[in-house]
């Protein structure tokens, strides 16, 4: 049996019609998390921080990196999620040990050859490997990085706070790197938060 086959076999046992109730499309506790597509991370961050199905916005990609800080699929999520779906808090959530940290661009390029990509294209369309993925070095350098974007970004509201966090995929733990209620340009906010580079 392919996976497919596989997924689909058990979701035929999942569905039982009328046992999961319906949840509202706007999240419970009114916050939106931007974070990492780390498998780790999965049935484990959410309930490190308290939350369940129903909760909160997730918003996941490679490294929880943040390109394009005004036209990418990020922002246009966050801006939904605020402005259609009453998200009031962002949290910035990377995570000890991500793999964007460790990114060797030419292995990279030499792995994407051998599937079959041809070199000129990627030459054309990403002549950078290393900044098109986003790699950083600190997972706490990223986090301060992106949520400096999201919170300086124009759509984003002033009275929205930008946290940042980074999570042990190890024991679940959270550590604080931007308190988003001591950020500089947050409304009413009275000075900027420290940051540490966990590794």
């Amino acid at each position: 049996m392919n996976l497919l086959d596989s997924i689909l076999s058990v979701n035929r046992s999942f569905v039982h019609p009328g046992a999961f109730p319906p949840l509202p499309k706007n999240p419970k506790k009114q916050f939106a998390i931007f974070t990492c597509m780390d498998t780790r991370l999965v049935d484990f961050l959410e309930p490190a921080m308290g939350i369940k199905r129903g909760d909160a916005k997730v918003i996941k990609n490679a490294g929880n990196i943040l390109i394009d800080p005004f036209h990418g699929g990020v922002i246009r999520s966050l801006v939904a999620a605020i402005f259609m779906l009453g998200v009031e808090e962002i949290f910035v959530i990377g995570h000890e040990d991500c793999g964007m940290s460790e990114v060797k661009p030419e292995k990279l390029k030499a792995d994407m050859i051998a599937r079959g990509i041809a070199p000129e294209v990627i030459e054309s369309l990403v002549p950078d490997l290393a900044q098109w993925l986003g790699a950083f070095s600190c997972p706490a350098d990223n986090v301060n990085e992106v949520t400096a974007k999201i919170r300086n970004n124009p759509l984003i509201p002033a009275d929205v706070p930008v946290h940042g966090l980074i999570f042990c995929p190890n024991d679940g733990s959270l550590e604080v790197v931007v308190n988003g209620y001591h950020a500089e340009n947050y409304s009413g906010a009275a000075r900027k938060s420290e940051i540490f580079c966990y590794r």
